[in-house]
């Protein structure tokens, strides 16, 4: 990492590789990364992949570069991206060293949010440099992933003698560092798996509701409803609640329940579960009146079991 960060775009035939690349495992992330390193002046040289849908993914984004086995991936690279599942990191880690393909000077950088740099410790006692780069993003595997990096936040954990290492191979991807304590690590990718994972079950969710009511492109309805609630909850936190939750309608949330149970009973539990977290944090923020959080938080509590047909309560 000798030269200094470009400040401007470059053609990157403009200036000498710096590092050889290496990806194991071709999955949505490594390719896309692989590539905006490439943009940047890197050189990938190997990937590994074992399904077919992975081996076209690299011949996609990283077209002429060799599909080979792990370990002849290390033995090219001289930075190694190791992208698999965050459950098959540790044993991925393990196989790697038990073979003697950890090479002394190797940079090996793993993408998982849960993990630090202490599940390379295996390979750092190799003599490997370990890095945890975790890029705050959703993959599809295809060239706009590249695209997204440009801003994109990196969950950043590392060594202090390798901080600038992995810091100036973020802003070389596009991205934003943001330094992450390993024992932080677990809660950090938590809080994001809560606020973007679960956001794509609520909104297809939602979707599939608004079809079962009838409307022709849930999609249209909901983009900007979404994306304005999207932009006053990032602006404005728990102030953005709207609703009846929060506004202290126990009937219509009552009424919401029945009609829940009828037509898509798989909802009804988390719709509850979000219900009564929405009502705490609107009653701690003194947004949902004390007077009336009683007969809704009743509601929730049995869950719609104590209403009538019209969602008044029994």
């Amino acid at each position: 990492m000798n030269a200094p960060l470009q400040t401007e775009p470059r053609d990157p035939s403009d200036r000498p590789a710096r590092l050889t690349v290496g990806v194991v495992g071709a999955g949505r992330v490594g390719p896309a990364l692989a590539r905006a390193l490439q943009q940047a002046g890197h050189r990938p040289v190997a990937v590994s992949g074992v399904s077919e849908a992975s081996r076209r993914r690299a011949a996609r984004l990283l077209p002429d570069v060799p599909v080979v086995p792990p370990a002849e991936v290390l033995e090219r690279a001289e930075l190694v991206l190791l992208t698999v599942p965050d459950d098959a990191l540790p044993s991925l880690v393990e196989g790697l060293v038990e073979t003697g393909a950890i090479r002394p000077g190797r940079l090996l950088v793993h993408t998982s949010g849960r993990y630090g740099t202490a599940v390379l410790d295996p390979a750092r006692r190799a003599g490997a440099l370990p890095l945890a780069l975790h890029p705050v993003m959703t993959f599809t595997g295809t060239e706009v992933d590249v695209q997204r990096l440009a801003g994109c936040s990196f969950g950043v954990t590392a060594p202090q003698e390798l901080r600038l290492a992995a810091e100036a191979l973020v802003i070389e991807m596009g991205g934003e560092p943001e330094w992450i304590a390993e024992e932080s690590r677990p809660l950090y990718h938590a809080a994001l798996a809560l606020g973007a994972n679960h956001l794509v079950t609520l909104v297809a969710q939602s979707m599939e509701l608004l079809r079962t009511a009838g409307v022709e492109h849930p999609d249209r309805m909901l983009g900007p409803l979404l994306g304005a609630a999207l932009d006053n909850a990032l602006r404005s936190g728990d102030a953005a609640l709207t609703g009846p939750v929060a506004r202290g309608d126990a009937g219509t949330v009552a009424a919401h329940v029945l009609e829940l149970r009828r037509h898509a009973p798989g909802a009804v539990a988390g719709y509850l579960a979000m219900a009564r977290t929405t009502a705490d944090r609107a009653l701690a923020h003194g947004l949902l009146k004390p007077e009336l959080a009683e007969d809704l938080l009743g509601v929730l509590a049995d869950g719609g079991d104590g209403v009538g047909p019209e969602g008044e309560r029994r």
